[in-house]
């Protein structure tokens, strides 16, 4: 098992008993008790739960979970390495990127700075992605608002007015969920806004997602599969999500 899968796991068995064991948990996945612990910090630190003694206890709903930029990062390394790897191909060698706010998304930044993409010109509302880019004498268009302490993105009326006015050729874009009747969806209500505007500030939508994300539904819905053009991912998607993503002729590609 994936350490995400057990993430998920201890995640729902929280929500629907209230209260796990460190014990239970490694009988339940044939863990070490200190794995077990490592586990319950990392989703207490994204607000999943709350650590007690000899277990944890429920916290806030699943639904609007969000962890942060540096948590997101350091889970499914490998496989962000591997799609973002994938989505440079379908960057252009001259014309204007959009790169949503991620861990993804940020993967895919740094090899474009590998790669000295000089005849790109990169929009994005993430301060990290900018910073990176920026540094190794990319041009980059940072987009202002507030930035959100958790993602290091700016958020806002002015960051929608700046994407109002902007047509770029290609958007590369993250999700936390990523469902056949749910869409793409993210907990929160203002990144959610901004995702929504980057994906009609480009002519050319593709999402970035790790198979963790599959039919996982959080608090809004910011698209329709059908607002997208291509799925770069780890996994190929099955069951109703295949279907759906078939059925609206998305293209899938699997790093």
């Amino acid at each position: 098992m994936f350490a995400e899968e057990r993430y998920g796991q201890i995640s729902n068995l929280v929500s629907a008993n209230g209260r796990v064991t460190v014990a239970g948990l490694s009988t339940r996945f044939g863990i070490t008790k200190e794995t077990v612990r490592r586990d319950l910090a990392l989703l207490e630190t994204d607000g999943v739960l709350r650590r007690v003694h000899g277990g944890a206890i429920a916290g806030a709903g699943a639904t609007t979970n969000e962890p942060s930029l540096t948590s997101r990062s350091s889970r499914h390394a490998a496989e962000k390495k591997r799609i973002a790897l994938a989505a440079l191909s379908l960057v252009p060698e001259r014309g204007a990127v959009v790169l949503d706010a991620g861990s993804t998304t940020g993967a895919l930044a740094e090899l474009l700075v590998d790669e000295a993409r000089t005849g790109l010109a990169v929009v994005t509302h993430c301060v990290p992605i900018a910073g990176v880019m920026t540094a190794a004498g990319l041009s980059v268009e940072l987009l202002g608002g507030r930035v959100r302490a958790l993602t290091s993105a700016a958020v806002g009326s002015r960051t929608l007015a700046q994407l109002g006015r902007l047509r770029a050729d290609i958007a590369f874009i993250g999700a936390n969920g990523l469902s056949a009747e749910f869409g793409l969806s993210t907990p929160d209500v203002d990144e959610a806004a901004v995702k929504t505007a980057l994906i009609r500030a480009a002519r050319r939508i593709v999402l970035l997602a790790d198979a963790s994300k599959f039919d996982e539904e959080t608090l809004v819905s910011f698209a329709f599969l059908e607002d997208i053009d291509a799925l770069v991912t780890d996994r190929a998607p099955h069951g109703s999500l295949a279907q759906a993503l078939a059925d609206a002729d998305i293209e899938v590609i699997v790093a």
